[in-house]
């Protein structure tokens, strides 16, 4: 099979026009940022989150740059959810062309304290869920012959994780996860690659950002010199969620102004 001529090649290529997606946790936090820039190249958002919509989701999608936004109400980790959501992204929007596995959790405890209390809600809603939501939307996918698949990594994929064992073990498995999935479904035109965001600024992160001591040494190992804005992970996920991106697979890309470089 031949990929594309170069003379082809346009902006129209980063076009999400027509498409349907599926942003985990797209009301709020970068999950918000992914369903707003999904939007803006043109594709139609399907949101199933805990946390409802309290409007800028929705007036960002549907009323600024008018597409179609739904949402549903779900807990990702109770079984059959996930592929409810998925059936019901088809019910609402036609179909399921692109999947942002966005949700996530970070609870932290020292070594000593950190237990089943913590790790089991983590490893449900970090890793089980998005496996399980993949797993109903890659096959509505390998029926109609493509399809894109952004699982959501961390710097901590390749980090150790501070207070927090299972986040780091999250990370570092959806990453395996996303390689998993790549090689096999790379044949029927599905493309699966993770996004690996650093140090953002964002509602989970005020206390740190607050800690003059915790801010500054952070700052100091970004060579960008700053925090990460939801907005600079936004031209990443078009691209990947893009036709551009159409030999792009298995990848994690890092987004993180020069962290890992330290």
């Amino acid at each position: 099979m031949s990929g594309p001529s170069v003379d082809a090649f346009g902006l129209d290529h980063f076009s999400l026009a027509g498409k349907r997606a599926i942003v985990t946790g797209g009301n709020t936090g970068l999950g918000h940022a992914f369903s707003v820039a999904l939007a803006a190249a043109g594709a139609d958002v399907f949101v199933p989150s805990i946390t409802p919509d309290e409007g800028s989701t929705a007036a960002l999608v549907a009323g600024r740059h008018g597409r179609r936004y739904a949402s549903m109400q779900a807990d990702l980790t109770q079984a059959g959810v996930p592929a409810a959501a998925v059936r019901r992204c088809v019910e609402e929007l036609g179909g399921v062309d692109i999947l942002v596995n966005s949700a996530g959790i970070c609870l932290l405890a020292d070594v000593a304290d950190f237990g089943r209390v913590q790790w089991d809600p983590m490893i449900a809603v970090n890793m089980t869920a998005a496996f399980e939501i993949a797993h109903a939307a890659s096959a509505e996918m390998v029926r109609q012959g493509s399809g894109k698949i952004v699982n959501i990594a961390s710097l901590f994929s390749f980090l150790g994780g501070r207070q927090s064992p299972a986040y780091a073990a999250t990370k570092a498995g959806i990453v395996g996860f996303t390689k998993a999935y790549c090689d096999e479904l790379g044949a029927h035109n599905v493309q699966v690659n993770a996004i690996a965001p650093g140090y953002f600024a964002t509602a989970i992160t005020t206390a740190t950002r607050g800690d003059d001591d915790a801010n500054r040494r952070i700052v100091e190992h970004i060579p960008a010199g700053r925090w990460g804005d939801p907005a600079d992970l936004m031209g990443a996920l078009v691209f990947l969620a893009s036709r551009a991106s159409d030999y792009v697979n298995g990848h994690v890309l890092v987004v993180d102004g020069g962290y890992l470089v330290r």
